[in-house]
């Protein structure tokens, strides 16, 4: 594998010094490390140390916190199994919930939880669309992600220098009726009525999630914020730039989000990305909720092979000017300078986690 990448890098170098013309899309691919910054690879699985060498990839393991009638649910130690078989392939992100936000010792038990995940390994902490649209205090209030209870928190996490990935909110169309079946989200939704903000009336406005998170952020100028999925502003990279310009702590990855930037014009996007180079991290969602076992061989063969193609999907719309079609969105691809990709795909997500580069 190392020769491989010395072959690939010497390729690309002197393809630079003849002017870059014969530098195949498959030599920069190879030569390009990645970190996938939003990943929910739960269990191992056999072919993933293969594939990961062969993407030249590493990945974060992002837990959730889900909140039911049985009390929260969590992966915490189904991603932390898993990053221990292959410790370096595998970075992680805990997550925190409000559930019971209104006890007296709520943050203090949340900051030693924290802790001890931290020393287990945790780089960064996930909150999630409950702050919100779910989860509720006492009062019956869905708590938003700006409230004071959770201030203590956020210091602890600004003095550890513990970055947090936001995924607040949910995407615009969330408030709008599901008739579309070109939109980009009309699968999801589907699926997860639960989270259609249309049909629940009593879920705050869009508009009213997304300025706590704006205020939020603005009242933790030394808290590094990852916003996932662009922030909950995928359908407008306008907007999307805005909060950049506004926060220079905030930073964004577009995990599961590729199909409302193909649904943009590509060069309105393609000057996003070169814009915002230094603050725009490589994230997928991509993952799986099933052991090895409780699949079988070809299960796991045809599970590989849509791996295959979903990253090699978003590689293209990124680095090439192919026809892509994500998520019933058809555009051409972005066709990025590689020193973007570079920042895109791994020097981004080295300094926001404070990592080494290899």
């Amino acid at each position: 594998m190392i020769l491989v990448l010395i072959c690939c890098l010497y390729a690309c170098q002197t393809a630079k010094k003849e002017g870059g013309s014969n530098v195949s899309p498959e030599l920069v691919q190879q030569s390009i490390k990645k970190i996938d910054v939003h990943a929910h690879f739960k269990y191992s699985r056999d072919y993933l140390l293969d594939f990961f060498k062969k993407w030249n990839m590493q990945a974060v393991l992002v837990d959730v916190s889900i909140a039911d009638s049985a009390g929260v649910n969590r992966s915490w130690n189904e991603y932390l199994a898993h990053s221990g078989t292959q410790p370096d392939l595998y970075f992680l992100c805990t997550s925190l919930i409000g559930v019971d936000i209104d006890a007296t010792d709520f943050a203090e038990k949340e900051i030693e939880r924290l802790k001890n995940e931290i020393e287990a390994g945790a780089l960064m902490v996930k909150v999630w669309k409950n702050f919100g649209m779910v989860t509720k205090d006492a009062s019956g209030e869905f708590i938003q992600i700006d409230d004071v209870r959770l201030q203590p928190i956020w210091e602890f996490l600004k003095d550890r220098n513990i970055p947090v990935m936001a995924h607040i909110g949910e995407p615009i169309q969330a408030w709008r009726p599901l008739n579309d079946k070109n939109n980009p989200h009309y699968g999801y939704y589907s699926e997860h009525p639960e989270y259609h903000a249309f049909q629940h009336p009593e879920i705050p406005s869009y508009e009213t999630i997304i300025n706590a998170r704006d205020r939020w952020i603005e009242n933790n100028p030394e808290l590094k914020i990852l916003g996932a999925h662009l922030g909950s502003m995928s359908h407008d990279v306008e907007m999307v730039a805005q909060r950049l310009d506004r926060f220079p702590n905030m930073y964004v990855e577009p995990a599961a989000r590729f199909g409302d930037l193909v649904g943009q014009d590509s060069e309105k996007v393609k000057a996003f990305f070169i814009e915002y180079q230094d603050r725009i991290l490589f994230g997928t969602d991509y993952g799986n909720s099933v052991v090895q076992d409780g699949k079988s061989p070809n299960e796991l063969k045809n599970e590989v092979h849509a791996l295959e193609k979903d990253y090699d999907r978003l590689w293209r719309y990124v680095s090439t000017t192919d026809s892509i079609y994500e998520r019933g969105q058809e555009n051409v691809g972005l066709k990025l300078p590689e020193k973007v990709l570079h920042k895109f795909y791994y020097r981004n997500a080295i300094d926001f986690l404070g990592l080494e580069a290899d």
